[in-house]
């Protein structure tokens, strides 16, 4: 259904210029917009002429005309006068209204055609067939970004994102959730990953500015056909809830820069308790006082540098070796040796999974 709003601007702007009153009405006879207040359309008259076989008809000094919607009958159109301008007019009404009418059947109808494509809720065939009859491409490079708001239905946020890329017919914004603005964007040829990047501290900032919204951005990969694009939102989608968990400090997440932390993502939370197991037993990294944890990040931070990380701590160098050699004691693992090293990186980055997904049963 098309906004009054809009309805409203269109019968404005066409009485500036021709000086015409007009009125536009459902077909029970209500009033839904007009640009005059000398009374009512008599309901009547308007289902008279609703029953009617006429296309227009003068009826007590107003011309009325049908609006039709896909050969269906969607509003009656008054015109003010009896006379030919008034009729020009109210033709001319009809045509600029059921273009509208158009215009936002098919906006609705490609929003619509894009929530299933991302959620997998079409056959191979449908897709191809609706991309078609929506005048859609078929083969092209795409890439879906998802911006996570802090409020949920943050409709200035979806406005902001809706004119900023107002120029880009070919690009699609819509929403599957409540806290989640979606935007598939078709890619030029020269484009690449360093773009998206880019993109994504546009839309970041923007949204910062003029929504005075915090967001999280992730992206997938670019995929080249349409049926596609509904993994390179699962992409985007995997790349937010890890960055969640492993990246929290980011505000811009892309799948494939996920590294390690997406495997771990994918890994059953009974292997993750088992692999815990046999490394710490009962001790588990996360019970550690925050002092060892900020020397341990600090330690993973420097490359496993000694001396930067103690100068970095404002310790001795001595001091540091001593927290080192008491978490070997306590762990079995000396930090300092690149495997077990490895084997600690990934223990923490398994507390943190295990945190994050228990926190999500509640």
């Amino acid at each position: 259904m098309i906004a009054s709003q809009v309805l409203q601007t269109a019968i404005d702007e066409l009485k500036v210029i021709t000086r015409i009153d007009l009125c536009i009405l459902d077909l029970e006879g209500r009033t839904i917009v007009t640009t005059f207040t000398d009374g009512d359309m008599p309901s009547d008259a308007v289902r008279a002429f609703v029953q009617s076989e006429a296309d227009s008809q003068v009826i007590q000094g107003y011309h009325f005309f049908k609006i039709l919607n896909e050969s269906i009958l969607e509003y009656v159109l008054v015109s003010k006068g009896s006379s030919e301008d008034a009729y020009m007019i109210g033709k001319v009404a009809v045509s600029e209204i059921q273009n509208l009418l158009i215009a936002y059947r098919e906006r609705f109808d490609k929003n619509n055609f894009i929530q299933n494509l991302l959620l997998d809720n079409m056959l191979l065939v449908d897709i191809y067939n609706r991309a078609k009859k929506l005048h859609i491409a078929v083969e092209a490079r795409r890439v879906v970004f998802i911006i996570e708001t802090k409020q949920e239905k943050d409709s200035i946020a979806l406005e902001t994102m809706r004119t900023l890329f107002a120029a880009r017919t070919k690009d699609f914004i819509t929403a599957v959730d409540e806290r989640s603005i979606i935007l598939v964007r078709e890619m030029g040829d020269g484009e690449s990953y360093g773009e998206l990047e880019e993109i994504s501290k546009v839309i970041r900032d923007m949204l910062n500015s003029e929504a005075m919204s915090s967001v999280r951005i992730s992206y997938g990969t670019i995929v080249g056909e349409i049926n596609q694009v509904s993994r390179s939102y699962k992409e985007a989608k995997m790349a937010l809830d890890v960055g969640k968990i492993f990246y929290s400090e980011k505000d811009i997440v892309a799948y494939n820069t996920l590294g390690i932390g997406r495997l771990i993502y994918q890994l059953p939370i009974q292997l993750c308790e088992m692999f815990m197991k046999e490394i710490f037993g009962e001790n588990l990294p996360d019970t550690f006082d925050d002092e060892t944890l900020v020397t341990i990040n600090k330690f993973f931070e420097n490359n496993l540098n000694v001396s930067e990380t103690a100068r970095q701590l404002y310790v001795h160098r001595n001091t540091l070796v001593y927290r080192l050699e008491k978490l070997q004691k306590s762990t079995g693992l000396d930090i300092r040796v690149f495997d077990d090293a490895l084997t600690f990186k990934i223990a923490l980055m398994v507390v943190s999974y295990m945190k994050y997904m228990e926190s999500q049963e509640y």
